[in-house]
């Protein structure tokens, strides 16, 4: 096992307040440094961040700080990727921190299991303030992001994503690197290609990382907005809805804003659309309910999930317009291109 190496490529801009504890929480792992490259690669970043990493890589010479010109997230893990010759490449956040004995696990199974091409764990959300609590408790039910089980939590086994995946060098060689063109939805298309490969991809609840919620339902909105219009644009590159839980969103922000349609079309189609309105709204408030400790946190979850749901299914039905039906790429429009954390 302690034969393997692992690159950990750490996409960054401005992220002084947390790049320092996620780096620290790698060289503290228990899995032999000398086995681990640490690369960060910043995206031209205006605060701390550089001289941060490069204190740190005077202390820790398997740390390494590049400069991404490009600032964009897929050309900082390709920049990583290419930067190094490990039997293992892992995409870490900057907003993350590894549990100490997450390398030594996650290798151990990867050795283990060799029909595995890509592995994964949960992520244990760590709360700012009432409004991070709020967005990680919506983030972490099945009814804020469907089957997306490494937020849920759910039961071990072979999924179709992860986040902060720890890939096999050779699934490089033979899919390519991440799509340069996706400024968003970059991990989802780069595991889509990966399974239809015929990779496997694992979720190991027992791999934990904590991650630093965000704490504005305003950013909630927009990064979940850019994740449904630049969704549209990987569905058109690969021809083909990569999956189904991506469709509700926008049929739910469809139905909403039929409402004029059911006004002309008479009573019952009416009662029809309030029906369907007060069955989300009952669903959206056991949920809320559920998990709440107070009624602020009840109003925040709930909050939470319009931000999900409305955000993305709204920026799907703009990506329809712009991307199928005009023609236009994501990367024309600057207001998809500008990230929102």
């Amino acid at each position: 096992m302690y034969g393997s190496s692992i690159a950990i490529v750490i996409a960054a801009k401005n992220e002084e307040k947390y790049i320092e504890k996620c780096i620290t929480s790698i060289t503290e792992q228990n899995y032999p440094q000398e086995l681990v490259k640490i690369i960060v690669c910043d995206g031209k970043s205006t605060d701390r961040t550089p001289d941060i990493v490069k204190a740190i890589s005077g202390v820790s010479p398997n740390v390494e700080l590049l400069i991404n010109e490009r600032e964009a997230a897929p050309f900082a893990f390709n920049l990583g990727i290419r930067h190094s010759n490990t039997n293992y490449l892992m995409i870490l956040g900057a907003h993350a921190e590894l549990k100490p004995n997450y390398l030594t696990d996650a290798i151990s199974f990867l050795e283990a299991h060799p029909e595995i091409s890509c592995l994964g764990g949960i992520l244990d959300n760590v709360y700012e303030n009432e409004a991070s609590k709020a967005i990680g408790t919506a983030m972490s039910l099945p009814f804020g992001v469907g089957n997306a089980h490494f937020r849920t939590g759910a039961q071990e086994g072979f999924v179709d994503t992860v986040a902060f995946g720890i890939y096999k060098r050779e699934i490089f060689e033979a899919i390519g690197v991440f799509d340069e063109e996706l400024i968003r939805n970059q991990d989802d298309e780069f595991n889509y290609r990966l399974t239809k490969w015929g990779g496997k991809i694992y979720l190991l609840p027992a791999l934990q990382s904590r991650y630093f919620v965000r704490a504005s339902f305003k950013k909630l909105f927009r990064q979940y907005y850019q994740y449904g219009y630049w969704k549209v644009f990987v569905n058109k590159k690969h021809k083909i809805v990569t999956s189904v839980r991506q469709l509700f969103p926008p049929m739910f922000v469809l139905f909403l804003v039929s409402l004029p349609v059911m006004l002309l079309l008479g009573t019952w189609f009416l009662y029809f659309y309030l029906a369907i309105l007060c069955l989300y709204l009952l669903i959206a408030s056991w949920f809320a309910a559920k998990s709440a400790n107070s009624f602020k946190n009840f109003s925040n979850i709930f909050l939470s999930f319009l931000c999900l749901h409305v955000g993305y299914g709204a920026g799907y039905l703009v990506g329809l317009y712009d991307v199928l039906l005009l023609g236009k790429s994501p990367v024309q429009n600057a207001k998809m291109k500008t990230l929102t954390r």
